[in-house]
């Protein structure tokens, strides 16, 4: 199945919103990680977004699954950029 690197894109303005639904948000990111969908996900440390590594059948479905995050339900992202991806060497690397 296709890995996708998405990197989502924050703004000051919904620091605040995204803190009180952080754990809404971790809470789907680990259902995502149990599923296996989820790879890894982390925060930018200057704060500007994240970035998330998900498998999915294709673009759709990886559109379908992100449009779940109650940090999208929320708009609480401001830019979302999702690439596949094909790891050659390292942990992802099939």
């Amino acid at each position: 199945m296709p890995i996708f690197a998405v990197q989502y894109t924050y703004s000051e303005a919904t620091a605040a919103e995204r803190d009180r639904q952080r754990p809404r948000h971790r809470a789907w990111l680990a259902d995502h990680l149990a599923a296996e969908t989820l790879l890894s996900s982390g925060p930018y440390p200057d704060g500007s977004g994240a970035l998330l590594l998900f498998r999915a059948a294709d673009s759709k479905a990886l559109g379908q699954l992100l449009a779940a995050d109650p940090f999208a339900q929320e708009s609480l992202i401001d830019e979302v950029r999702a690439t596949e991806w094909q790891p050659v060497l390292g942990a992802f690397a099939g």
